[in-house]
């Protein structure tokens, strides 16, 4: 399984936006276009249905003649009160608390890690082929690493258009 992050969003820096359904910052048509060229050989495509990931997701699909599909559970982490703002102008309390137990705590109001993580396996798993894209978000590559890098996952990074390749086998675990 190949997991893709989206193309830079059209949005300021510092913004927080799980859920907004933002749509690509300039440049994304010769980014799609390479990407549709370069990414390894899979059968099928399945997208986070937020703008972001949906067109990108349609154009590899469209250029390698591919089956495409969307699954809701792919989509980035609801940030609730906080999606929207900077993430500089947030209440400090409530990112301390969040940091405090940033798997369970939820001052935003919106959604936990602990319930992107569970969501995200749960996709996975319904999805976890060897020859299957799927184009998502960060938090929800975040959530995949965790099954093979624990705790570590959350604090780790990957580019706007990078892409990683996961053994399916790994999200059918115990």
């Amino acid at each position: 399984m190949i997991m893709l992050r989206h193309t830079k969003p059209d949005a300021p820096e510092g913004l927080c936006y799980g859920r907004l359904d933002l749509a690509p910052a300039e440049g994304f048509a010769a980014q799609a276009a390479a990407l549709a060229r370069e990414l390894p050989r899979v059968s099928r495509v399945v997208t986070s249905p937020l703008h972001r990931c949906a067109i990108m997701a349609r154009t590899i699909a469209t250029a390698r003649g591919l089956p495409l599909s969307t699954d809701t559970r792919l989509r980035e982490m609801d940030f609730g009160a906080w999606e929207g703002q900077l993430w500089a102008d947030l209440p400090r309390a409530e990112l301390d608390e969040w940091a405090a137990d940033l798997l369970h705590a939820r001052p935003h109001g919106g959604e936990s890690v602990a319930q992107l993580r569970d969501r995200t396996l749960a996709a996975l798993r319904d999805h976890a082929a060897p020859d299957v894209l799927v184009v998502t978000h960060h938090g929800v590559i975040k959530s995949a690493r965790h099954v093979t890098e624990g705790d570590s996952a959350w604090q780790s990074t990957l580019p706007f258009g990078g892409w990683l390749r996961f053994e399916p086998e790994v999200f059918h675990g115990p």
